[in-house]
């Protein structure tokens, strides 16, 4: 076995709190009283490729960095977000993560090293690139680890990043979760190439193109692109070919994606993979996923208890923390 059962059964469990996490944002949207709701504005899900951000978040070093986007649950999760700060992010409660300021995936956390996420696909990147850059003047031993969307990457900030991080060689690494889906465009219709990874040679390093919903091809994957990134040895593009098992967000019952195609992946679910796997090597079996189950459930109704009493931010401070 390649890998410590220790850190594979800690892969699991981030996937499965991943998942029954945000299973619960997506019941709460539809179940809520619209007069009095408690999820503000919408949920945007990682369902389905969840290995992506829980993967890379195993493969990071305490010092390293990670600029995510907007489906990355997992990273936020796998590196000490509470289910707590979770809901009281998506309540708008003065307990969560932007005070109340603002909901749903929009947050970082400093003390995590976890950059803030912003709603304009692709912005990451440069932002990456500047922590990266700051590591290489300061010869800090850290790396950067950036996520955004095949759709993202069409974006005009996307190219110039990667441009950026190979001429100055800069300690990042770009992960795109290639789920298929820009919004409601399919792929053929945002670019004529099969692999996006092979994007990476025009800009002068190494693409990889793997399997996104095989955890520990991502994790190992992600993993040496880092330790490389960390040693001197540049940027890296790690393509994660994937599927977004659901809408664009909560509000978004995707009708334009085929029923064939929802088939086809749902049998190429992460978290069913891993657990399979799990079971194969006799370190899972239905009473620890049972105990698994009911530890995450009383953790997460314990935490939407908390959220939903929390107060909610007064008008007056809105012009705290802020350039005025």
């Amino acid at each position: 076995m390649r890998h410590q059962p220790s850190l594979l059964l800690g892969i699991y469990q981030a996937l499965k709190r991943t998942r029954v996490l945000e299973d619960q944002i997506y019941y709460l949207y539809h179940h809520q009283n619209p007069e009095k709701p408690l999820i503000i504005g919408k949920g945007y899900l990682s369902t389905g490729q969840e290995a992506i951000s829980v993967a890379s978040a195993f493969a990071l070093q305490p010092q390293d960095w990670a600029a995510p986007s907007h489906r990355d649950m997992g990273l936020h999760l796998a590196r000490g977000i509470t289910f707590k700060e979770i809901f009281a992010q998506y309540f708008c409660r003065t307990t969560g993560l932007t005070r109340g300021r603002d909901s749903n995936v929009h947050f970082g956390s400093a003390e995590r090293k976890i950059v803030g996420f912003i709603s304009h696909m692709g912005a990451a990147l440069p932002i990456a690139n500047g922590l990266a850059w700051a590591a290489k003047y300061k010869k800090e031993d850290y790396a950067v680890v950036t996520m955004f969307g095949d759709g993202a990457s069409s974006q005009g900030c996307v190219h110039e990043a990667m441009n950026y991080a190979a001429v100055f060689k800069l300690p990042v690494v770009f992960v795109c979760n290639f789920n298929r889906w820009a919004i409601s465009t399919p792929v053929k219709d945002q670019m004529a190439i099969e692999n996006l990874a092979t994007r990476a040679a025009g800009y002068g390093f190494e693409g990889i193109t793997i399997d996104g919903n095989e955890v520990l091809q991502v994790y190992e994957t992600v993993k040496a692109a880092l330790d490389k990134a960390r040693s001197g040895g540049g940027p890296t593009l790690v393509e994660c070919k994937t599927f977004r098992m659901g809408g664009h967000g909560t509000h978004d019952p995707s009708p334009y994606i085929p029923q064939q195609e929802k088939d086809y992946w749902k049998m190429r679910d992460p978290v069913l993979l891993l657990r399979k796997f799990l079971e194969e090597k006799q370190l899972w079996d239905e009473e620890k996923e049972q105990v698994l189950i009911a530890g995450i459930d009383q953790e997460l109704h314990e935490a939407i208890r908390w959220a939903a009493e929390q107060p909610v931010p007064e008008a007056r401070s809105v012009l705290e923390g802020v350039f005025t």
